[in-house]
């Protein structure tokens, strides 16, 4: 079995590549290497939330709903995973969708309208 630069290392090393890729803006890089993290541990909420950002951020969308949703079906209480599935949901045109989303977010932060 081949080895690349992106699947070289341990998971901790792979972790620290996979955020730097992100913090340099290259989401594709990010998404190859969390590829590989999500399918040794997909019990990680971590890379897999940094995929579906990656996912977000390269524009595939598809793929980002589908591991956000994977999230919030585990745990459903996790707010940021609901954040990023209403505005992934907003960015394909489905905003009903999204609003229900975004409006659960914001209860889960407690962020509740003032009166």
């Amino acid at each position: 079995m081949e080895t690349t630069y992106y699947d070289h290392g341990t998971p901790a090393e792979r972790w620290e590549r996979a955020r730097r890729f992100f913090e340099a803006k290259d989401y594709a890089g990010a998404a190859r290497v969390l590829t590989g993290l999500v399918e040794e541990a997909p019990e990680q909420t971590g890379p897999r939330l940094l995929l579906a950002r990656a996912y977000y951020h390269s524009a595939q969308l598809r793929r980002a709903e589908a591991e956000l949703r994977f999230i919030v079906a585990r745990e459903p209480v996790e707010h940021y995973a609901r954040l990023m599935l209403g505005r992934t949901l907003q960015r394909q045109g489905r905003h009903e969708e999204a609003e229900r989303q975004l409006r659960i977010a914001s209860a889960l932060a407690g962020d509740f309208p003032r009166k």
